[in-house]
This record gives structure tokens, C-alpha cells and sequence, in this order.
């Protein structure tokens, strides 16, 4: 799938690893890092990106929450969605998309009915076996 609106092209993977929320985040990340979506640009909507993609709202929504708390676009109530601009650093961009991953992943598990040390017991053998030795 493929949207074209204004500066932007998404194209999503459905077969791939990389979960789709994250193809859009990555997408329009570096569409604004590279100029070709600019401040002020208004994006699609949720429900219009959805329904575009064929995809789930909550998946959409999920990508621009962490877009907005990277500080990359700015939803405003009644208006819409906007392109805010690279933020100041590109440390400070990943850092924050990084926060919102780990963030939406903590509430799934505690929704699951995880603990913490349970939680912190699993972290150590996904880090272990992705990054061996390190």
C-alpha cells in the first residue's frame, strides 16, 4: 500500500518484521528530516491514513503519538495534523520515538498481567540474545 498526500509517500510491508506502526513512524521521520514534508504541512488525518493504507485506526493513531511525542508533528483538535519540523537534535528525535516504543510496550505487557520482575527477567534475555556478548 501506498499513500500519496501532499510531500508524502508511505509504503507499508505487510510480510516484513518491522511492525507497521513503526514502518509509518520511520517513514514520515525521515520524510521531515529530509525536507520533503515541511513545518506547517498538513498531514492526513488518522482515520484518513487508515483508511488509505487499509490499516487499523489504533495502528495510525499509535505512529502519530509517537511521531508527537518525538516532536515531529503536532495534532491539534478540530484542525488537524501538522508537520512541525525537524526537532533540534536527532539524539533527542530517536530518544524520544524510543521512550514511546518502550512506553506502549510496557502497557501491553502490564495489560497481559506482567510484573515488573518478570518484565526486567525477560528485557535481560531479549537484550542477551539480540546484542550476545554486549
Amino acid at each position: 500500500m501506498a499513500l500519496h498526500a501532499t510531500g508524502m509517500h508511505v509504503s507499508l510491508d505487510h510480510r516484513g518484521r518491522e511492525p507497521i506502526y513503526r514502518q509509518i513512524v520511520e517513514q514520515i521521520r525521515r520524510l521531515v528530516e529530509q525536507g520533503r514534508l515541511s513545518p506547517g504541512e498538513r498531514l492526513p488525518t488518522i482515520r484518513e491514513l487508515a483508511a488509505e493504507l487499509e490499516i487499523n485506526f489504533n495502528t495510525v493513531a499509535r505512529a502519530y503519538r509517537i511521531l508527537h511525542d518525538a516532536g515531529l508533528i503536532s495534532a491539534q483538535q478540530g484542525r488537524g495534523t501538522y508537520v512541525l519540523g525537524p526537532p533540534d537534535g536527532a539524539a533527542r528525535s530517536r530518544r524520544a520515538a524510543l521512550d514511546a516504543i518502550l512506553e506502549d510496550a510496557l502497557v501491553e505487557a502490564a495489560e497481559l498481567g506482567f510484573t515488573r520482575p518478570e518484565l526486567e527477567q525477560a528485557w535481560r534475555e531479549v537484550m542477551d540474545r539480540r546484542f550476545p556478548g554486549g
